[in-house]
């Protein structure tokens, strides 16, 4: 049985990717239907912009550390 190392990196990434499209998913509906009283900031998009900013950090990470594949020593 071999054992493969996954790097926690590679987990991190896949988080940030998790939350950024669920935030920027929540962020794109909010703009589409508005709440009938608006935040302060409502109008800067800070959902859309920061989901963007997660998932491009997720992805990074999980294209930069992605897991071993095959049996290397």
């Amino acid at each position: 049985m071999e054992k493969r190392e996954i790097s926690i990196w590679f987990f991190i990434g896949v988080s940030l990717l998790v939350n950024g499209v669920i935030i920027c998913g929540a962020g794109i509906y909010q703009y589409v239907h508005p709440p009938m009283e608006k935040v302060v900031l409502f109008d800067k998009h800070a959902g859309i912009w920061w989901g963007a900013v997660l998932l491009v950090c997720g992805l990074f990470y999980c294209l930069r550390f992605p897991p071993k594949r095959g049996a290397e020593k």
